[in-house]
């Protein structure tokens, strides 16, 4: 059976501010542990109007506390900015306190601008070089991957527990890929990000897996945009805002906020805007009930995996809601019948 996982970017719907999008987080994070959901994972980006927070390790203690069973992690930390011992105190802290449901997902992209980046990195060297070392560092720290060689000798990563989060390493590319292949680790794909080649990349990363000495075993999982409505022509028209948004992002136009479709729909398109927007169409799922499942299952098919994590960019909250609702039902997730 497939699962279904949740990543929420916080977006922040035009007209509300970033204070409400959080609420709206938690309340979504708590609506689809009642449907079923198995995960809900939450981003990191900086320097961003449009989205609500740059914190994903804060939002996880919100939405734990406010949830008893879904998994909560992130979507993830962008490692290269921090240092790994404090990541990992972090999420032993988070895994202490919620034990058995706590996810940290890494990735090494900026998550921002340049600015930001060196903002966050000030006075620091090293960058996205450092990231392999930085990973054996959080597995040595967890207790996963011990190191008695390693350069900080009896160092304790506190609190001394007896559990580790389940780590995740995050990426568009092979590169990745064969990175959480070399290190033992379950993989993403983010197709939201990159529409092409990655079932070639979950393929090699299954091929080249080497289990730890934790002996994990290979965990693959594919992202992606989707928005679900009770009809295709419903959901066409909810997706018009992500068409602008991501139209604007590649422009440089910096949003304030996810825009109304009737707003998306008034814009007057070029054809080569038009071509982006198909473009762009290849990291999202859109229509019924009926229509995504069917993609999401012939995209697992394609992936080899039994795990898909679906992130939903809309205007209202309430056709956000529903489109998580519709899913579960869909998909008969347990719990779903229960909301209808």
């Amino acid at each position: 059976m497939l699962r279904l996982s949740v990543l929420d970017q916080t977006p922040v719907p035009e007209g509300k501010s970033a204070a409400e999008a959080l609420q709206d987080t938690i309340e979504l994070a708590k609506l689809t542990e009642r449907l079923g959901y198995h995960r809900f994972w939450m981003s990191e980006h900086h320097s961003t109007k449009g989205l609500g927070h740059s914190s994903p390790e804060v939002m996880i203690a919100a939405v734990a506390a406010r949830t008893s069973t879904i998994r909560v992690g992130s979507g993830g930390v962008m490692l290269p900015h921090y240092s790994a011992y404090k990541v990992a105190e972090n999420f032993r802290l988070l895994e202490a306190l919620y034990p058995g449901r706590i996810d940290l997902g890494l990735g090494r992209a900026p998550g921002g601008m340049p600015v930001a980046t060196r903002a966050l990195q000030e006075g620091r060297m090293g960058g996205i070089d450092r990231y392999p070392q930085q990973v054996d560092d959080l597995l040595h720290y967890f207790g996963l991957v011990p190191n008695a060689d390693h350069r900080f000798p009896g160092l304790i990563t506190s609190p001394v527990i007896e559990s580790a989060p389940e780590v995740w390493l995050l990426g568009s590319s092979d590169d990745s890929a064969g990175l959480a292949a070399e290190k033992g680790v379950s993989f993403s794909f983010a197709q939201f990000i990159n529409g092409a080649g990655g079932a070639y990349a979950v393929k090699a990363y299954r091929d080249h897996f080497q289990p730890n000495v934790s002996g994990q075993q290979a965990g693959a999982m594919v992202s992606i945009f989707a928005v679900c409505a009770d009809t295709d022509e419903e959901a066409e028209r909810l997706a018009s805002s992500f068409d602008y948004q991501f139209l604007q992002l590649e422009q440089g136009r910096l949003s304030e906020g996810v825009v109304p479709p009737e707003k998306a729909l008034a814009y007057p398109y070029t054809a080569v805007e038009m071509m982006r927007v198909r473009e762009n169409r290849k990291r999202i799922v859109i229509g019924s009930p009926e229509t995504v499942k069917y993609e999401l299952l012939r995209l697992a098919d394609a992936y080899g995996t039994n795990e898909m994590m679906v992130a939903t960019i809309v205007h209202d909250f309430e056709a956000k809601r529903r489109s998580y609702e519709l899913l579960a039902e869909a998909f008969c997730l347990q719990g779903a019948s229960s909301q209808g």
